[in-house]
């Protein structure tokens, strides 16, 4: 089954940050729109070439990105326990600081790299090309079928920075609120799947699940909304069933853009 292909990037024709940040306001500062540019379109660049190595092994590759809190690294233990005998995964752990969540991943027998950021709030294509230096050094990555990118807690930036995945599955806990899409606008519409987290929580608050999807739809018309909880086990075999879907079903390709090995730098 084919993959989602990958959204628009820097010089595509109708893409605009403007159309959700004015100004070209990013979360630190005001940038020049042509400094702006050239950033991401960096940025794409490596995005782009960590892709082609995926591709190169056969490799389906998820970015999984959220605010802090809403449940990430749980769901990757949930879904590490359920397919590790179906496919064979390897994580790459973004955080700012320490390797907590990285060692809690480990348990499940998996290779998992972390990536400490230090004060960056997200994960960038460069940083990510590490973890995937070390991935083809320390494992055959012709042997592995899916790597999870966990992006680091932060509703806004990773948005903006593809890493090389062949999809992106965002995040939404119960406790989050029905405004986050709005408020939030460009990780919504980027993601590729939506998951609604902490479902066993709805019950207690005051919460419309109707209200989150018309406004994620606003925005998204045709992303995945999945609701989930990780403590009932509610809606993780949807969640599973569409990993499923974004593996390509194909042998590793022979190299095009990639090289034999990759570049940290």
């Amino acid at each position: 089954m084919a993959r989602i292909q990958p959204k628009q990037r820097v010089g595509d024709k109708n893409l605009s940050l403007s159309r959700f940040i004015p100004h070209y306001q990013t979360m630190h500062q005001t940038f020049d729109a042509a400094l702006e540019i050239n950033l991401l379109h960096a940025n794409q660049e490596g995005a782009d070439h960590n892709r082609a190595h995926f591709d190169e092994w056969g490799i389906t590759c998820l970015n999984i990105m959220s605010s802090p809190g809403a449940g990430k690294t749980v769901l990757i233990e949930r879904t590490l326990a359920a397919l590790r005998d179906r496919l064979r995964i390897a994580v790459i752990e973004g955080d700012m600081t320490t390797e907590l969540d990285a060692d809690r991943l480990r348990q499940y027998g998996v290779p998992v790299f972390a990536i400490n950021t230090g004060r960056s709030c997200h994960l960038d294509s460069r940083m990510v090309a590490g973890g995937i230096h070390r991935f083809s050094e320390e494992q055959d990555p012709t042997q592995f079928d899916l790597v999870i990118v966990e992006n680091v807690g932060n509703l806004v930036c990773p948005a903006e920075f593809e890493v090389g995945e062949h999809a992106k599955v965002a995040l939404l806990s119960v406790t989050e609120g029905e405004d986050k899409p709005l408020k939030y606008p460009v990780m919504f519409q980027e993601a590729d799947c939506l998951l609604v987290t902490k479902m066993d929580l709805a019950p207690y608050l005051k919460i419309d699940l109707e209200r989150i999807e018309a406004n994620v739809r606003q925005m998204n018309p045709h992303c995945t909304i999945l609701p989930i909880s990780a403590q009932t086990g509610e809606g993780l075999e949807a969640w599973f069933d569409w990993v499923g879907t974004q593996r390509p079903g194909r042998s590793p390709a022979p190299a095009t853009e990639a090289h034999s090995s990759v570049s940290a730098s």
